[in-house]
């Protein structure tokens, strides 16, 4: 069985560079497995870890200065309160108002919804780890679509993005130099640029996404009840979710879900129903073969308590809809009139489901959630702006 799972956040449809290779699953020879999350996180070479790099991009995370209209921030569709998600189908950007399910347009309004779920931000900071493989930060994939590679790459795409961050007051060639200037005229933020780079011109385009990336990679959740059991506890997890394991291994699932994040990284086809908020239907990775159309990359399987509504456009409320959903599929039963059952991934021809087992394996999908990170709100930002932009 292949259960992919849309998560909140923030790795939404944000507009930027398409990747030039995308890895597009086939069947494997090799057993699948999955581990514990590792204790420390691993930086690029490029962009070492400091207080003070930390400090800085928390704040900016926080900060609707670098919306084009001030009115958003990075934090709006990646809330603590929400695993730094948001309970929300696809997100809604700029020119709105509340938070979550809450948040709503202002009126009148011509932007549109963010075209996918936004994935949560905690544990982002292992994107791409997999067993057995060299882990490079700087390489690690991101978005539904794989078109940006490390945190410090994604991190600026939100704020080049019409419908999430930017607005109509700038296009995307001139966003981020808005932001920049912005921000060198905050007494505040030129400090703590310069404590965090100690250069001679520390505000920077590159050392805003080497900023805010680095505060994300402070946002774990690695010591879950199922960590704890993989670690060596036997008693983390109950008899019943240790079947759920079982099963969640036999009926497949574990083929696309596995090593550390319980994701393997690559592109499947799964059908999922089109969101009737979006004015198109969404081709995820196209431009490889036609077979490949409505691809879209696995997402972890970690902290799902937090990040309902589930798929890459929030499709299914949750986590017993998403089974019920591959059990269709599996019997070729189409729910997407756009990709033909020919298209559907491989790994979920043979899966067949009771209800029984449905709970057995959401009773284990529960161990992988891990409520210990960091929920702190800053009380205030340089820019004097409201934390967090319109969401109160």
């Amino acid at each position: 069985m292949l259960l992919v799972l849309g998560v909140v956040a923030f790795f939404s449809g944000c507009k930027g560079p398409r990747s030039k290779e995308v890895s597009v699953a086939t069947v494997s020879k090799e057993l699948p497995t999955v581990d514990a999350l590792p204790i420390h996180v691993i930086h690029p070479k490029e962009n070492p870890t400091s207080k003070a790099k930390e400090t800085l991009g928390k704040l900016l995370f926080y900060d609707p200065i670098l919306s084009g209209n001030k009115d958003v921030a990075c934090v709006t569709c990646h809330h603590p309160d929400m695993g730094y998600a948001e309970f929300l189908d696809i997100s809604i950007g700029t020119n709105a108002k509340g938070l979550g399910s809450k948040r709503e347009f202002n009126t009148p309004n011509t932007i549109p919804f963010v075209k996918r779920n936004a994935q949560t931000v905690l544990n982002s900071a292992f994107n791409g780890l997999q067993n057995h493989k060299t882990y490079k930060p700087e390489n690690a994939t991101m978005f539904w679509d794989d078109r940006a590679k490390s945190l410090e790459k994604q991190a600026l795409e939100p704020i080049k993005a019409l419908e999430e961050m930017r607005g109509h007051s700038f296009n995307e060639n001139e966003i981020l130099d808005e932001v920049i200037q912005r921000l060198r005229l905050i007494p505040e933020y030129e400090k703590l640029f310069k404590e965090a780079f100690n250069e001679a011109e520390p505000v920077t385009i590159e050392n805003l996404g080497k900023a805010i990336a680095s505060f994300e990679r402070t946002l774990i959740a690695n010591n879950s009840r199922f960590d704890q059991y993989l670690r060596g506890d036997n008693r983390a997890i109950s008899i019943s979710e240790k079947e759920g394991f079982e099963l969640f291994q036999k009926v497949g699932c574990i083929n696309c879900h596995n090593g550390p994040m319980f994701s393997d990284y690559k592109m499947h086809v799964l059908g999922v129903p089109e969101n009737s908020k979006l004015p198109a239907m969404d081709v995820g990775v196209a431009d490889i073969t036609l077979r490949d159309s409505f691809a879209f990359r696995t997402p972890t399987l970690r902290n799902l308590r937090f990040t309902a509504p589930y798929m890459h456009n929030g499709s299914f409320m949750s986590l017993r809809r998403v089974l019920e959903f591959y059990e269709d599929i599996s019997r070729n039963i189409q729910r997407n009139p756009n990709v033909n059952p020919d298209q559907f991934d491989p790994f979920i021809r043979d899966l067949e489901l009771s209800v029984k087992e449905m709970a057995l394996i959401i009773s284990f999908l529960n161990t992988l959630n891990d409520e210990e990170f960091d929920k702190s709100i800053p009380e205030n930002v340089p820019s004097g702006l409201s934390v967090g932009g319109l969401i109160n």
